[in-house]
């Protein structure tokens, strides 16, 4: 057995992150390509979280599918998601984010082939589960590799603003797509709509994105850590997606809940003594997710209101949703037009905040947008059954600034606190707090709903508890900012 390397495991000391970045001189304009290849693949992944919400009654009349297969077919997607995104965070730091990135987005094109194929609701299943899968390699990838494409700040920070808006407009757009697919087509129209878009961009990675070597390392990656990070953030999501419907208090929820908390207890006690022993391990085993990564400047600040703006934008986009189709009406099509104000607020946010974000530094775009978003939340107190519409527009649209402004300097936040070689690590990290936030968010507001006396009622007590959650993060950005967080 080879020494361990343990010098290469150490996490680096933090670069001058106040120093802007050299440009070369006689630089080369900088290509788009790298940023649309990655931001299809992106795109691609986070549509297929929303797009099936609306072709549920089209495909429980196809497959005759029950509401226990129903559940899966919508949330085993995200729940698979959630769960290998740190296992595809720490392969790609390892074997490469480029063939990370490709075999993801195969692995996903080939699931939405089985999902537009599927004879039963088994096979679908099992197919969104695989989709899952796919999405989790693919994403920390994809942000790694824009992070090596684009090696200036100021060009970084832009391109992450339009991958990560991107990213805002195809989860809120999933209903609107979802629409216009089953109502003009089929319910298999929303994932055979997925095989063109990931060829274009799996052909254009191959051409335009540089591949940047693995990290060189001499240690192995711990397989305990690994399964018990998978089983833990599974059981979690599983637990949250279930919990909506089932109830918090069913005996399966209480169960997961049980079972993900004790593994991922024991992961984090597992993560620990490996990063601390690294020295003297006869065996090269290395953490899957370093803990020291959460002592790093704004680490632990960016990753919690990752969570706080996915748990209050989303279960509230989710809310809306419901608004809309049950107390006004509308079907599936006019529902997703009515989000539209939302939705499109993502093209003139999030080029800004990365403009923004490039001259300022991560943090006062997001304590702004935040702040912003949690006043926006108040406009959903105006929402009755017979509320008119113009009414509620000032909470669609400034919600639809302050998400992707936020996510844009989050996602630039959490990248430029990460260590060199610990890039997928990071945006694992980061998109599982995401996942988590949105799935606690729908379940939440969802039950609040349902228990209240009127559909109304909980959407408003909702709106103050995603309007909390949304100062809460301001606070946090505004806080961060002031212990000394990196500027531009």
């Amino acid at each position: 057995m080879p020494t361990t390397d343990t010098t290469s495991h150490r996490l680096p000391p933090r670069r001058d992150d106040a120093t802007p970045d050299p440009a070369p001189p006689n630089a080369a304009p900088v290509s788009r390509l790298p940023l649309i290849a990655l931001s299809l693949g992106y795109f691609l992944v986070m549509l297929d979280v929303t797009v099936v919400t609306v072709a549920v009654p089209a495909i429980r009349g196809s497959l005759h599918a029950g509401p226990a297969g129903l559940q899966w077919i919508v949330d085993g997607y995200s729940t698979v998601f959630a769960g290998l995104l740190l296992l595809g965070g720490g392969l790609g730091d390892r074997l490469g984010h480029r063939t990370m990135f490709v075999a993801g987005l195969t692995a996903f094109t080939a699931a939405s082939v089985g999902c537009g194929l599927a004879p039963t609701t088994g096979v679908l299943v099992v197919a969104r589960l695989l989709q899952g899968a796919g999405a989790a390699f693919l994403v920390p990838a994809s942000l790694a590799l824009l992070q090596t494409a684009y090696p200036t700040k100021a060009d970084r920070a832009r391109a992450f603003g339009i991958w990560a808006g991107v990213s805002s407009i195809a989860f809120a757009s999933g209903p609107v797509l979802g629409g216009l697919l089953v109502a003009g087509l089929d319910w298999r129209a929303v994932f055979w709509l997925n095989v063109p878009v990931a060829l274009v961009a799996v052909l254009l990675t191959l051409r335009h994105v540089p591949s940047p070597p693995p990290r060189p390392t001499r240690t192995r990656m711990d397989p305990v850590g690994q399964v018990l990070g998978v089983v833990g953030l599974i059981a979690l999501a599983g637990a949250l997606n279930e919990a909506g419907t089932a109830g918090w208090t069913s005996l399966p929820v209480l169960a997961a809940f049980a079972a993900g908390a004790l593994a991922l207890t024991v992961f984090v006690t597992v993560e620990r003594r490996l990063e601390s022993g690294l020295a003297s391990r006869p065996d090269g085993r290395a953490p899957l997710m370093p803990p020291s990564l959460f002592s790093r400047t704004g680490f632990a600040p960016t990753a919690v209101i990752g969570f706080l703006l996915s748990f209050g934008y989303y279960g509230m986009l989710f809310l809306a949703t419901l608004y809309f189709q049950q107390e006004r009406g509308y079907g599936a099509l006019g529902t997703g037009l009515a989000l539209l104000p939302s939705v499109c607020m993502s093209l003139i946010a999030a080029p800004l905040s990365g403009r923004i974000t490039a001259r300022t530094g991560p943090y006062p775009p997001m304590c702004f947008a935040l702040l912003l978003g949690s006043v926006g939340f108040l406009g959903w107190l105006a929402a009755d059954h017979d509320t008119a519409y113009p009414v509620l527009l000032f909470a669609l649209i400034a919600t639809g600034l302050a998400t992707p402004m936020t996510v844009v300097a989050a996602t630039a936040a959490i990248m430029e606190s990460a260590p060199a070689g610990g890039a997928g690590v990071a945006s694992a990290v980061f998109n599982v707090s995401r996942q988590v936030g949105n799935a606690v968010g729908v379940a939440l507001f969802g039950t609040l709903c349902a228990t209240a006396a009127h559909f109304t009622s909980g959407l408003h007590r909702s709106a103050l508890i995603a309007g909390a959650a949304f100062l809460t993060g301001s606070a946090l950005a505004a806080a961060t900012m002031r212990r000394g967080a990196p500027p531009a």
